[in-house]
């Protein structure tokens, strides 16, 4: 199992990243997890356009979703034809709020032309080759976290959240978590959207995680010092998202 880090960035797209999306990979199969602004660009770096088996998607924030879009336009005006449907799996509403892309009245139908469209829920279900555990998240829209397994290796997801143990269960004893710190500890940050990178790293701490790599960092954050504040409180192997990056899991 190996994922790539696609995009990165925070609640928008920064200099040097596209905002949320990950490529997970087993046998053969490919899983794009989050569809960010400005996110199918660089994915086309690390798979053939129209190789994606299925798409997870934590939530409806733009930065996690609104490239899905652009990748339907794809999908339907191929060169070689029009491409066949693959599943979304995504939170209630998913095809509607993907359409209003289109415009005012959206474009519902025409997405299903291109995807079929599994509502998320707290339970355990295949995608592909992996076995997936959704949890709901902290965050003021309805949000997912993801634990991906395979081979007796896991990897969990945070998607986006605030604070909530849920966090800690989500990702207890998994290999790699891949965790939102958006924040940088400072005074009245808002509550209940995003974590710190000190927030973030007591909850792998607590959940024994086996390797901590923060991600969603805004642009305006540095990454030195969110690892700083990760490294406070987590001891175990810690590291920066960033694009590129490829996180192979052996069995």
């Amino acid at each position: 199992m190996s994922l790539t880090v696609v995009g990165c960035a925070g609640s928008f797209p920064g200099p040097d990243s596209a905002a949320s999306c990950y490529l997970l990979e087993a046998d053969g199969f490919r899983l794009v997890v989050e569809f960010g602004n400005g996110a199918l660009g660089p994915l086309q770096k690390h798979a053939a356009l129209f190789g994606v088996d299925a798409v997870c998607l934590s939530h409806l924030h733009a930065d996690h979703c609104v490239d899905l879009y652009s990748y339907a336009i794809a999908r339907t005006y191929s060169p070689a034809g029009p491409q066949p449907v693959i599943p979304v799996y995504g939170p209630a509403r998913t095809r509607e709020r993907i359409g209003l892309i289109h415009g005012p009245d959206g474009d519902a139908d025409g997405l299903m032309k291109r995807f079929s469209f599994e509502t998320l829920a707290a339970r355990s279900f295949s995608i592909g080759p992996f076995d997936v555990t959704t949890v709901p998240m902290n965050h003021p829209v309805e949000t997912f976290g993801f634990r991906f397994t395979y081979g007796g290796r896991t990897i969990a997801y945070s998607g986006d959240t605030g604070e909530t143990e849920a966090v800690a269960r989500l990702a207890r004893d998994c290999d790699v978590f891949l965790c939102e710190a958006a924040f940088l500890e400072k005074p009245d940050l808002p509550p209940d959207i995003h974590l710190t990178a000190r927030q973030a790293a007591g909850y792998a701490a607590r959940a024994g995680v086996g390797e901590l790599v923060l991600t969603h960092l805004q642009p305006w954050n540095g990454a030195d010092d969110a690892l700083a504040e990760a490294a406070a409180v987590f001891d175990g192997k810690l590291a920066m998202a960033v694009p590129g990056q490829v996180l192979n899991l052996s069995r």
